[in-house]
């Protein structure tokens, strides 16, 4: 029984499409993930080099001026007041954007004027654990001041002492820590769109497929017509392969009909045969019986008993070998091929016809040497037999034509007569096995016989008749056959 599409298509991450839109979304996500990681990292270290830049141009201006830690008094002193008037240390209270802190060589921050030193100088202070190290390193560092991040350099007074400059960078990481949620926000939606537009295009472009795969189901059930249709938004490689499995199916449903036919022919040529065979058979067992219960007293009665079961037997094995050259003929037999001149074959057939029947009128239309590439022997049986069809079922007065030319790159051959003829319905089965118009005389496989002789050739056979008219038979053979068929 045939499943819903939905079925068919809808299982999850094992289905194509699923594992399509996956992917999709698995790569988009790892190029957004790799993508914000570059620029947030780009973004922090050009930030962070502008900041460390400020200081190092700051702490090279102090270190180039030679000053001391009392000149320097008045820049110490305006730092606390600043410090004062703006306190830091609570949730609610700004971090200050830059530390300015004078310290000695232990690392402790020195008092000026009587000014003791903020929080945040002390917490710069005991921050930097080394200020000669520092002074000597030529990039600022990365410290905490009260759990806030600074960036800090030191430089050495010329009276000894040293001076911190910090640099705040929390509003640095605020920014990066932003941008960081936008990119995440920005990149769920693209992943979201990506895969609701994947699933469309996949089902779009996997519409072709389960077309195949509902044909597939058709002709499983039976229905051997069904063909995959075509589709607009097919890729190339589906659109050849819808092409390839139709060519496919309409192999398989020709070999399927040919394969019916042959089974059909085969039992009724089987029913012909036996039937053919059973009237001899039965005609010569009737006999016996007769002769076996002495009915048959007088000489003249057991001789005409014995012509008629001699006839029977003859017709038999006339019978017999029409069944066997039928069986030779479709097992393809191999041709004995040589030059035959048609031309004299088809006046050595009008000769015989004039022996058997003198009073018919015969034209023979065959002048000249016509060569073709052929089996002698089976175009002689092709003309006989085309002959004796005439002679059997056409009065003995009847004209008859037999004729040979070459024409279109092939070689035809005709025997025409001006019998009765035969309706449309006749001549569709002429070639028929054991098919006889109006239940004449003969086993009719003569015309199959010519039929099956002219195709092993790979030539074609035809007719032109009609009720009152005669029958024309006519036969083409190519000049070099190519193959049997």
């Amino acid at each position: 029984m045939r499943r819903p599409r939905a079925l068919r298509w809808g299982r999850g991450t094992r289905s194509l499409r699923a594992r399509l839109t996956l992917a999709n979304v698995a790569l988009l996500a790892i190029g957004i993930v790799a993508a914000t990681a570059v620029s947030l990292m780009g973004m922090r270290h050009y930030l962070i080099g502008q900041i460390d830049a400020e200081l190092t141009k700051m702490r090279d201006s102090l270190g180039s001026s030679r000053l001391t830690l009392r000149q320097i008094d008045s820049l110490s002193v305006l730092g606390v007041v600043r410090d004062r008037i703006v306190p830091t240390g609570s949730d609610d209270r700004p971090t200050p954007d830059s530390i300015f802190a004078a310290v000695d060589g232990r690392g402790e921050a020195l008092t000026l004027f009587d000014i003791k030193p903020t929080d945040a100088q002390r917490g710069l202070a005991d921050a930097v654990d080394d200020p000669r190290a520092l002074a000597a390193d030529p990039d600022p560092r990365e410290v905490s001041v009260h759990g806030a991040p600074y960036r800090v350099t030191a430089s050495r007074l010329a009276d000894g002492p040293y001076v911190l400059l910090a640099t705040s960078t929390e509003a640095l990481h605020r920014g990066i820590a932003k941008a960081l949620r936008l990119d995440l926000a920005v990149g769920t939606l693209l992943l979201a769109l990506l895969a609701c537009l994947t699933l469309f295009s996949v089902r779009r472009r996997m519409r072709p497929l389960e077309d195949m795969v509902e044909t597939s189901s058709a002709i499983a059930e039976g229905d051997l017509t069904r063909r995959v249709p075509s589709s607009r938004e097919a890729t190339l490689e589906v659109e050849q392969l819808r092409v390839a499995l139709n060519s496919m199916l309409h192999q398989v449903e020709t070999a399927y009909r040919t394969r019916e036919r042959s089974a059909t022919q085969l039992r009724r040529f089987v029913a012909d045969a036996s039937h053919e065979l059973r009237t001899p058979l039965s005609a010569i067992r009737g006999y016996l019986q007769l002769y076996d219960q002495g009915m048959l007293r007088e000489p003249e009665e057991r001789r005409r008993a014995w012509d008629r079961m001699n006839g029977e037997v003859d017709r038999m094995g006339r019978l017999v070998d029409e069944l066997l050259t039928l069986a030779r003929l479709d097992q393809r037999p191999e041709l004995r091929l040589r030059n035959v001149d048609v031309s004299r074959l088809v006046r050595d057939a009008a000769e015989d016809l004039r022996a058997q029947q003198p009073g018919r009128p015969v034209t023979v239309d065959a002048d000249g040497a016509l060569l073709v590439r052929a089996d002698e022997s089976g175009l002689r049986q092709v003309l006989g037999n085309l002959v004796a069809n005439v002679r059997t079922h056409t009065p003995a007065d009847v004209p008859v034509r037999l004729g040979a030319e070459r024409a279109d790159g092939v070689v035809r051959l005709s025997v025409e007569d001006k019998g009765p003829g035969l309706n449309a319905e006749d001549a569709a089965r002429v070639f028929d096995r054991f098919f006889r118009a109006g239940g004449g005389a003969g086993s009719g496989l003569g015309l199959a016989i010519v039929q099956g002789v002219v195709r092993a050739h790979g030539g074609e056979v035809s007719v032109r008749t009609a009720p009152g008219e005669g029958l024309g038979v006519t036969v083409e053979l190519p000049t070099r056959p190519k193959a049997c068929v």
